[in-house]
């Protein structure tokens, strides 16, 4: 297709660009329902880039399909955990053991460092819907800004599902440029923990000075006087904490097992996040819950209750996905990446700048590090001298810049911290700015250390 005298790709770029301009102001100027404003986005960028209409909705069905049908039950099976969390005081009980190890004004670190431990085997949707009560019941018993606790979560997480192996962009750029996964990892953490601090802790702090949030949420905010004993720490933990241990377990297995093993099999059946997430909350109607003195309608009650409010967090979370998914079907991704072969900038970088084009046109980190690693490959065969494992870590820089209104990150984050779009970009969109130009910096710099 042509448009004014533009190339395709041109064209599809200046469509890109439109549809996400009009997105924000629909939602932003003119206060249109952010579902509604989403599906108008995919639909305009659909026609515009002259897809058939039947592919179009395909492509926008599959989209929402895929996202919902990867976080819909960690979401659904997560806010029973929390739920279960706040009303038993697991949540209370938590809270005071960090405040008591790190104190009032290091909590914030307190929570990066949680923030890594989860994030490095589970998806960071699962590790922020399991993170996200202590957030708000931190920042309330310390009286801290919402924000301060908030950003060292986001960091953390980011971090680890976006450089660090065993999560799915990174792995499937390890396969494709045939990169060591221990160097991978080892780099990986090298440069993911100084950026964390960077952008969690530090930024946080600045963010906060910047942007006053609610530190209240209707689903985190302490239920009031208590009947029944706090459980302990350890037990409130290691219920937290077993969706994590499963997953790891499957990711271990993994690695020193064969795929056809009987064992394997299995552990990677409880180790898949709904699985983990379902065994959890069933433990945790336990340990939180009857152990606690409550009773089954009560435990019922809690899990119909927590279920109501992630209604509209799912729609808008799916129609994100579906927006993606049209922006990848019609070409787009393949348009950014063609011209950022065709720039002359040094490897690294280049896989940076792929990277990052194709996640701020389809918001899709993983497809735009999978995207990158297959323009890449072909590349790398040809220049000697290129540090494949840095290349990972580069192109899963790239793929975490800028997170808006396309990525259904973005949403998530929005609606669970109850902010604005303005306030969303002003936030969370600059901690995934300062995650990726601050990787690719000391990717940069360890490249040039290591040439000498």
């Amino acid at each position: 297709m042509m448009a004014l005298g533009l190339s395709h790709s041109a064209a599809l770029l200046l469509y890109t660009l439109a549809a996400v301009v009009g997105l924000i102001v629909l939602i932003a100027r003119f206060k249109v329902n952010s579902i509604v404003a989403l599906v108008l986005a995919s639909l305009f960028i659909g026609m515009c880039a002259g897809m058939e209409p039947a592919q179009l909705l395909k492509g926008f069905r599959e989209g929402v399909g895929n996202v919902l049908g990867s976080i819909a039950m960690i979401l659904a099976f997560g806010n029973m955990l929390g739920k279960m969390l706040e009303e038993s005081g697991g949540a209370e009980r938590i809270a005071a053991t960090l405040v008591g190890w790190f104190g009032p004004r290091r909590v914030h670190w307190a929570m990066m460092v949680i923030a890594c431990i989860v994030g490095v085997p589970v998806f960071f949707q699962v590790g922020f819907v399991l993170l996200i009560p202590l957030v708000f019941l931190l920042a309330q018993q310390t009286r801290t800004p919402l924000l301060h606790v908030a950003v060292p979560v986001l960091a953390g997480l980011s971090v680890m599902h976006g450089l660090v192996p065993p999560h799915p962009g990174p792995m499937a750029a390890i396969e494709v440029l045939k990169a060591d996964v221990g160097r991978t990892m080892f780099f990986a953490l090298l440069i993911g923990i100084p950026v964390t601090i960077l952008a969690g802790p530090l930024l946080g702090a600045y963010l906060a000075r910047r942007v006053a949030l609610d530190d209240v949420h209707p689903e985190t905010a302490a239920a009031g006087a208590r009947t029944t004993p706090l459980p302990s720490f350890t037990t409130t933990v290691a219920t937290v904490l077993l969706p994590v241990a499963l997953m790891l377990l499957a990711t271990v297995v993994d690695v020193f097992m064969p795929r056809a093993t009987t064992i394997r099999r299995y552990v990677d059946f409880i180790g898949d996040p709904i699985v983990a997430m379902l065994i959890a909350a069933i433990l945790s109607f336990y340990t939180l819950g009857i152990a606690r003195g409550f009773n089954r309608a009560q435990i019922l009650k809690f899990s119909e209750q927590c279920l109501a409010p992630i209604a509209g967090v799912l729609l808008i979370i799916g129609a994100g996905g579906g927006f993606s998914r049209v922006l990848f079907y019609s070409g787009v991704g393949d348009a950014v990446g063609a011209i950022g072969a065709q720039s002359h900038v040094p490897p690294l970088m280049l896989a940076w700048v792929i990277a990052a084009l194709i996640r701020l046109s389809t918001g899709s980190a993983t497809v735009a590090i999978t995207t990158a690693a297959g323009i890449m490959a072909p590349m790398v065969s040809h220049v000697p001298g290129v540090n494949v494992e840095l290349m990972v870590i580069a192109m899963g820089a790239g793929s975490l810049v800028f997170s808006h209104v396309n990525d259904s990150g973005f949403w998530l984050v929005k609606e669970y911290l109850n902010m604005t779009v303005t306030q969303t970009l002003r936030t969370w969109s600059i901690v995934e700015t300062v995650v990726s130009v601050g990787a690719l910096v000391l990717v940069m710099g360890v490249d040039w250390v290591l040439r000498f």
